[in-house]
């Protein structure tokens, strides 16, 4: 340090101390200078970055592990909150829960048709109540395919009937007679005979003709409005 300060001291191009200080503040001004400067942008990660590893530091994790662990239960509750506003809650398929499952209690992939028809094969062998039975399936199995009542798993068929009468008010008191003829025999144990067992499939008939009446944008459900 003493050689090179005296090769300094001896050079006649070397500058004094005013020169020096007034070349490197010029030098400060190029520039290129202020284009590498970090930016808010750069603080503001770098201060995050530091945030985050200070939770998981030994030093300091026992300390802030409950703060951690709220932060972090806020965020998860507002995403849920954000997608349940966008999206709204989750439901079942409708296409899923008309092709099968539990329908009255009972597991039945079976369609209306299919429970028409073993309901038309038990009549013919004279077994009235699995008939009844079995036609009062495929008329609530019917409403489901046709979209006119989405019943909850476990719905009985007084509820169905409601739900089907609430979109085809003209057939109230015929889908209400229709639950009551299945409620006696599947659980009263009440035998059945061909002619209340005709009843049920005229109503049966009636229903499948029978269309929801129209109803205007006011009357319509949030979910029934096309988006």
């Amino acid at each position: 340090m003493i050689f090179l300060a005296s090769l300094l001291a001896n050079d006649p191009y070397a500058p004094d101390g005013d020169d020096a200080r007034r070349w490197a503040e010029q030098e400060l001004q190029n520039p290129r200078y202020a284009d590498a400067k970090p930016t808010w942008f750069d603080y503001l990660a770098e201060d995050i970055a530091e945030f985050v590893s200070g939770l998981f530091s030994p030093d300091t994790g026992q300390q802030v592990g409950s703060t951690a662990l709220v932060i972090v239960t806020v965020v998860i509750v507002a995403a849920l909150i954000t997608v349940l506003i966008l999206w709204g809650r989750p439901r079942a398929s409708r296409r899923v829960r008309r092709r099968g499952g539990e329908l009255l209690g009972e597991r039945d992939d079976r369609t209306a048709s299919q429970l028409r028809t073993d309901a038309e094969r038990r009549a013919r062998e004279g077994d009235w109540d699995a008939a009844t039975v079995l036609r009062f399936r495929a008329l609530a199995r019917g409403l489901l395919e046709r979209d006119i009542v989405d019943p909850a798993p476990g719905a009985t068929a007084q509820a169905i009937a409601r739900e089907g009468a609430a979109e085809l008010g003209s057939l109230h008191a015929e889908l209400a007679a229709a639950a009551s003829a299945f409620d006696l025999v599947r659980y009263l144990q009440h035998p059945a005979s061909e002619k209340s067992y005709r009843e049920l499939v005229s109503i049966d008939d009636a229903v499948s003709k029978a269309h929801p009446a129209v109803r205007g944008p006011e009357q319509r459900s949030p979910e029934s409005v096309p988006a």
